[in-house]
């Protein structure tokens, strides 16, 4: 289990980083490529079932729930300093990204392997499920993670800047759980055990929610620091 919380705030610090850029040059260049990159990071390890120890119990889940979790806790970032806007604008930008990968990805894979190397049937086996983990995401995502921009944007206004925990936890889990049921059906349906890689996952992003909490009020308390 202290394996598992210790990933979730490795991934969860590398928010910080972004925040600091944005203290230094009030743009949020830095949280868009790191958003970026674990969007996109998050699909070509999907394929990859983990266990994670959780001390009572064990759960199975794909590689990448923990960093895809960490996404929703970007938005809220972005969201929470540039508006809903620039949240939207984020979004597409990785939705656009993750259809460039599918090319690239086909394209790397239907390239004629060296003599001296042997390793493409590995590759394609593995690369190859990226375009239909992709499709999946690209359905979920920009539905999803909108709905998390929407709604964290609508809490803001009806709390009046207040209660960051409570728009923050209630903008992203009902956009995880959704997002979990309906990903997994379309990108594992038929090649793995659904059912029990949705409650795995579910359980694991409702964690990753709540650890992100008091990462939520450190970027913020960094990005507005004078």
């Amino acid at each position: 289990m202290i394996d598992t919380i210790l990933f979730v705030l490795l991934v969860s610090g590398v928010s910080v980083l972004g925040s600091l850029y944005v203290r230094k040059y009030q743009k949020p260049d830095a949280l868009v490529g790191i958003y970026v990159g674990s969007v996109l990071m998050s699909n070509i390890l999907a394929y990859k079932i983990a266990s994670y120890d959780l001390g009572a119990f064990t759960l199975f889940a794909p590689a990448s729930v923990i960093i895809f979790s960490v996404t929703y806790l970007l938005t809220d970032i972005v969201n929470e300093r540039f508006g809903r806007e620039a949240t939207l604008q984020m979004i597409w930008v990785a939705f656009l990204t993750q259809l460039v990968a599918v090319v690239f990805i086909l394209i790397a894979i239907a390239l004629p392997s060296a003599p001296f190397w042997t390793d493409q049937e590995a590759f394609s086996r593995i690369l190859s499920s990226a375009p239909r983990v992709i499709a999946a995401s690209l359905f979920t995502f920009i539905i999803m993670e909108t709905l998390d921009a929407y709604v964290f944007h609508w809490f803001k206004q009806k709390t009046q800047g207040r209660h960051l925990w409570l728009r923050n936890v209630a903008s992203t889990i009902p956009a995880m759980t959704l997002d979990t049921i309906l990903f997994v059906f379309l990108a594992f349906y038929g090649v793995f055990p659904i059912l029990q890689l949705i409650i795995g996952v579910i359980v694991i992003k409702w964690l990753v929610g709540v650890i992100d909490i008091p990462f939520m009020y450190l970027n913020r308390w960094i990005m507005n620091k004078t």
